[in-house]
């Protein structure tokens, strides 16, 4: 083992991957007022999707049938290894073009580097990492910008582009839709369990790192007009999101969501994430546990990095775990 391999990078962070998230109520407050932009001369454009609904891009109409769609997404390690952390990240801004219905065109590398700390040897596959799941989708990758920092950050800016008459919006749900969702759950609790211990988790690398390309195809093929991506806001953050959005109520069937089979045991143990319990927190006052116990609610809010899509509307061989219902008094309802 040479030195470079013994250098576990989740213990240069705070946190972990996107469990690092500001938690949702602070960033909604923080951005309120946010929504309009005085622009000087004449727009390039019209803007279609902004801050307004908490999307996860924004996209400029450019002409009819083109929109660009631009996004940028980063985060402390979540793996030790330098050149999976360095795919996943990619693979997580990458989605935020996916979850809106694009195809990611070109990216820009986001690094920060304690370069006292850290040999730059890591930094280089970190970037490597970047760069094969960048070419896997199809997207040049050229340049970025980095920093000076104290604690590893590594992410993409990412512009895509799309039709915007079939994009995936999160405020486009309708009451009778179900609800599928594309990869499991349980990635946050392994996470954690692996910044704690090192015990690596094959799987969740493996699911981390795979593109969410082709279940957004799926779902535009299908004419499916509404979708979100579940990243660190956990499954019932962003369906509270989404559900706010589009002026609707949600089910969700616990028994029916998929979990990477280690996940139960991580969660026994204890290695849950400070920002799964804050997802948690601020979705409950919208929310109707009665039906279930808290440890099935934390898995259900657990903070995910480079989820699955959750799709309103069915895709074939995926699971449909819940369905969109007229607004009542809870926002979600888990069954």
């Amino acid at each position: 083992m040479t030195a470079t391999e013994s250098i576990r990078l989740t213990q240069y962070a705070h946190g972990g991957g996107c469990a690092c998230k500001i938690p949702p109520g602070e960033l909604e407050e923080m951005v309120r007022g946010l929504t309009g932009c005085e622009l000087a001369g004449e727009p390039f454009g019209e803007l279609v999707v902004g801050l307004d609904t908490g999307d996860d891009a924004a996209v400029v109409r450019i002409q009819d049938g083109l929109a660009l769609v631009a996004t940028t997404d980063f985060f402390t390690p979540v793996v030790d290894d330098p050149y999976d952390w360095g795919r996943i990240a990619a693979a997580n801004a990458l989605s935020d073009v996916y979850a809106m219905g694009g195809r990611p065109v070109v990216a820009v590398n986001l690094l920060g580097w304690p370069r006292d700390v850290l040999p730059f040897e890591l930094a280089g596959e970190v970037l490597r990492g970047g760069l094969s799941v960048a070419g896997e989708a199809g997207c040049y990758l050229a340049g970025g910008h980095s920093i000076d920092d104290p604690e590893p950050k590594y992410g993409l800016a990412v512009t895509g582009i799309g039709d915007p008459g079939t994009l995936l919006r999160n405020d486009f749900g309708q009451a009778g839709q179900p609800l599928t969702l594309t990869k499991p759950l349980g990635i946050g609790v392994l996470n954690s369990r692996h910044k704690a211990t090192g015990e690596v988790f094959p799987d969740a690398v493996a699911l981390m790192t795979r593109l969410n390309r082709d279940a957004a195809q799926a779902a535009v093929r299908a004419g499916i007009r509404c979708a979100t991506d579940v990243t660190g806001f956990g499954l019932l953050g962003h369906l509270f999101k989404l559900a706010q959005a589009s002026g609707v109520s949600a089910i969700v069937d616990s028994a029916a969501v998929p979990y990477l089979e280690p996940a139960r045991a991580a969660l026994r143990d204890g290695y849950v994430s400070g920002g799964t319990r804050r997802n948690l927190q601020w979705v409950s006052p919208h929310a109707d546990f009665s039906a279930v116990n808290e440890n099935e609610a934390l898995l259900l809010a657990d903070a995910q990095t480079s989820g699955g899509l959750l799709v309103a509307g069915e895709l074939p061989g995926m699971p449909v775990v819940g369905e969109l219902i007229p607004r009542g008094e809870h926002v979600i309802v888990v069954r």
